[in-house]
C-alpha cells in the first residue's frame, strides 16, 4: 500500500469536495445539510494529511504498523466522509448510524499509531 500516493489523492479528493460543497452545493441543499457535508470534508482532509504524516514515518515505525494504521483511515475516511456526504445529498437519516463506524476506524488507526510510537526504531 502506498500510502504517500493514496494521502495525496485521497487529499485531493478532499479539496475538491470541499470546492464542490462550496459552490455546488451551496444553493442545492439546506444549510444544515451543508454542515454536514463540510464536517466530511473536515475528517477526511485530515485523515488524508495524516496519511502523508504515518507515510512520513514508515522509516521510524513498523512498516507492518503503518500499513495498517493507512488502511484503517482509509476505511474510515470512506465509511466517515463517505456517509456524511451521502446523508447531506441525500437525506437518508440511517446513513448517520453508520458514520460512528468510521470514527472507530479513525481512533483505532490513531491508537495503533501510538501503541507503534513505544516501538521507533533506532
Amino acid at each position: 500500500m502506498n500510502l504517500i500516493r493514496i494521502g495525496a489523492i485521497s487529499a485531493g479528493i478532499a479539496v475538491a469536495a470541499g470546492a464542490f460543497g462550496a459552490h455546488g452545493l451551496k444553493s442545492v441543499i439546506a444549510a444544515p445539510a451543508l454542515e454536514i457535508w463540510k464536517t466530511g470534508v473536515q475528517y477526511h482532509l485530515a485523515h488524508a494529511l495524516a496519511m502523508l504524516l504515518v507515510a512520513a514515518l514508515a522509516g521510524q515505525v513498523e512498516l507492518k504498523a503503518t500499513q495498517t494504521v493507512g488502511k484503517l483511515f482509509l476505511v474510515g475516511q470512506t465509511i466517515f466522509a463517505g456517509s456524511l456526504y451521502l446523508l447531506a445529498v441525500t437525506g437518508i437519516k440511517w446513513l448517520g448510524a453508520i458514520t460512528p463506524l468510521g470514527g472507530v476506524c479513525f481512533l483505532l488507526g490513531w491508537g495503533m499509531l501510538a501503541v507503534s510510537a513505544g516501538k521507533l526504531k533506532t
